[in-house]
């Protein structure tokens, strides 16, 4: 691969639901971005996504990327959180509902919710939320969460034990799950998405509220998503996914992980304004990171271009790259995406 596809293998970039408009298509089709996330709301059932799905597909492929197809996800949670839906998907609930299950009773449900995506062309859902909110009484305060109920529980053991129902079901239905918001948006009470500033003062790095990742990654989950909060005790000089404290030393190191670890949004989110566009994705890869999600397709030419630029003026940084790069074409090759 030239250092230029290589980079596309660290990217993943939204695409419509609906249908792709012309920035995500220049993004694959000239970028060659090599991963793909379905964006928006479908009630187009599993014979409208996926037409959609496959006609985005075809864009990544053949000499663009070397045989290499992509990795497509979605955000299919449940409740307030679901990207597809109709006819083919069923109606799935709030996360806090679903901590209402059995276990096993949730896992049963999760692989019918991971074959209904594996039917389309998803091969990556970036769920379950493995954020533990401190209480019933705290979950209004908490924005990201516990107001839309996307949290399984409110102690660690209980998030634990379904959201690795819900990754289970997924990987039995040949979908990759994604754990997330490490190291925890439990306690946060603004949204990264809109707000800037949004910090946890309270969790350390050998917090309890950690336990569930360290258990899904001890499950086996393949992907891990970190949150784009500020985490003071952690690291008081960085946020998150710039932080190489959370992303490279905690995730790789004290957790073991040695999956994909993908970023948040590092595009529209409010929280990393501050950071210039051209060097989010440069920042989340020398903190460790293994792709760069950018949900707003019009950004992305200034994410990319920050990172081939990097890589080839900073020879470290072009390793980093190359061993990104070659995590998520070992991980395609395992999945069968490589021609």
């Amino acid at each position: 691969m030239t250092l230029e596809q290589r980079v596309g293998q660290t990217l993943m970039v939204s695409s419509p639901v609906t249908g792709a408009d012309a920035d995500s298509l220049y993004a694959l089709d000239t970028l060659y971005v090599g991963n793909i996330f379905m964006a928006g709301r479908s009630a187009a059932g599993q014979a409208g996504i996926g037409a959609e799905v496959a006609a985005i597909t075809g864009h990544v492929s053949g000499s663009r990327t070397e045989g290499a197809r992509p990795f497509v996800a979605t955000d299919q949670e449940g409740g307030f959180v679901q990207i597809m839906r109709g006819p083919g998907f069923a109606q799935i609930p709030q996360a806090i509902e679903q901590g209402q299950l059995s276990p096993a009773e949730l896992l049963r449900e999760a692989t019918v919710w991971g074959q209904e995506l594996a039917a389309v062309g998803v091969t990556v859902n970036l769920a379950p939320v493995m954020d533990t909110v401190p209480s019933a009484e705290f979950a209004p305060l908490n924005a990201p969460i516990g107001t839309f109920g996307r949290e399984f529980g409110y102690t660690p053991a209980a998030v634990s034990s379904h959201g690795l129902a819900f990754a289970q079901g997924m990987m039995d239905a040949g979908v990759e799950p994604t754990v997330k918001h490490f190291p925890g948006l439990g306690r946060v009470t603004e949204n990264t998405d809109v707000s800037a500033g949004v910090t946890d003062g309270i969790t350390v790095r050998n917090d309890t509220y950690v336990a569930p990742f360290r258990d899904a990654v001890n499950a086996g989950v393949p992907w891990l998503m970190i949150s784009n909060a500020s985490y003071p005790r952690i690291d008081p000089n960085n946020m998150a996914p710039f932080s190489r404290i959370i992303v490279h030393d905690m995730v790789r190191g004290d957790l073991g992980f040695k999956g994909v670890i993908i970023s948040d949004d590092i595009c529209n989110a409010v929280q990393v304004s501050s950071v210039p566009v051209s060097q989010r994705g440069v920042l989340f890869l020398e903190a460790g990171g293994t792709m760069a999600l950018c949900t707003n397709q019009g950004l992305m030419p200034q994410i990319y271009a920050g990172m081939v630029d990097a890589a080839r003026t900073d020879p470290a940084f072009a390793a980093t790259i190359d061993a990104a790069a070659l995590l998520i074409l070992q991980q395609k090759q395992a999945k069968g995406l490589i021609d």
